[in-house]
C-alpha cells in the first residue's frame, strides 16, 4: 500500500499538470495524455485519480475556487474600510497579473464546458454563487442602510463585470490590460457603494 505522503506528492504533481495543460491548451487540449505527459507519468496513474476528462475539469474548478478564495480571504483582511475591502476582493478576482490571466484561462475553459453539461454547470453555480455572497456581505457593510434586495443586485452586477473583464481580458488582454480593468472596477465599486 502506499504511504499517503506518497499519494498525496502525486495529486500535487497531477494537478498542476492538470492545471498548466488546462491554461496553455484550453479545454480541446485537456486529456489525459497530454496531463500524463505534463506530470511525467503513465496515463494509468492519471486514470487512477481521475476517471476522464470530467473530473479533469471538476478538480481544475474546484483548484481555481480553492484559490481564489485563499486571495479574497487575504485581500479582504488587508484592508479596514469596507469599501476598500470590496475594491481588493474584485481586484485580486480580475486577471490583473500573468497569474491570474492563467487563472481566468483555466475558468473560461471549464465555463465553456459547463456551458453543455448540467453537472458542470452545477460545480460552476456552486462556486460562483460563494463570490456573490462574499460581494453581497461587502456592499452591505459599506452601504449598511441598503435594502438586503439591492445587495444582491450591487452583487451580481459586480459579479458579472469582474468575470466579463476576465473573459475578455483572457483572450485579448491588449484591449483589456490591466489599468483599464483595474479603472472599471474602481468605477463600479464607487458606483456601488454611493
Amino acid at each position: 500500500m502506499p504511504r499517503r505522503r506518497d499519494v498525496d506528492s502525486q495529486r500535487e504533481l497531477l494537478s498542476q499538470a492538470v492545471w498548466s495543460v488546462l491554461a496553455e491548451h484550453g479545454l480541446n487540449g485537456l486529456t489525459v495524455r497530454a496531463v500524463a505527459e505534463r506530470a511525467g507519468c503513465s496515463t494509468g496513474l492519471v486514470m487512477h485519480a481521475f476517471a476522464g476528462k470530467r473530473e479533469l475539469l471538476v478538480h481544475a474548478r474546484h483548484l481555481l475556487h480553492e484559490r481564489a478564495a485563499r486571495s479574497a480571504d487575504a485581500a479582504e483582511a488587508a484592508e479596514a474600510d469596507p469599501a476598500a475591502k470590496l475594491r481588493a476582493v474584485l481586484r485580486q478576482a480580475a486577471c490583473l497579473t500573468p497569474a491570474k490571466r492563467e487563472d481566468a484561462r483555466v475558468w473560461l475553459a471549464f465555463l465553456a464546458a459547463a456551458a453543455g453539461d448540467e453537472e458542470l454547470a452545477a460545480v460552476h453555480r456552486e462556486h460562483h454563487r460563494v463570490l456573490v455572497r462574499r460581494l453581497e456581505r461587502l456592499v452591505g457593510e459599506a452601504v449598511p442602510d441598503l435594502p438586503r434586495a439591492q445587495r444582491g443586485v450591487r452583487a451580481r452586477s459586480l459579479a458579472a463585470l469582474v468575470e466579463g473583464l476576465n473573459c475578455l481580458a483572457a483572450v485579448d488582454p491588449a484591449t483589456y490590460p490591466a489599468r483599464a480593468q483595474g479603472a472599471a472596477l474602481d468605477d463600479a465599486v464607487r458606483a456601488a457603494t454611493a
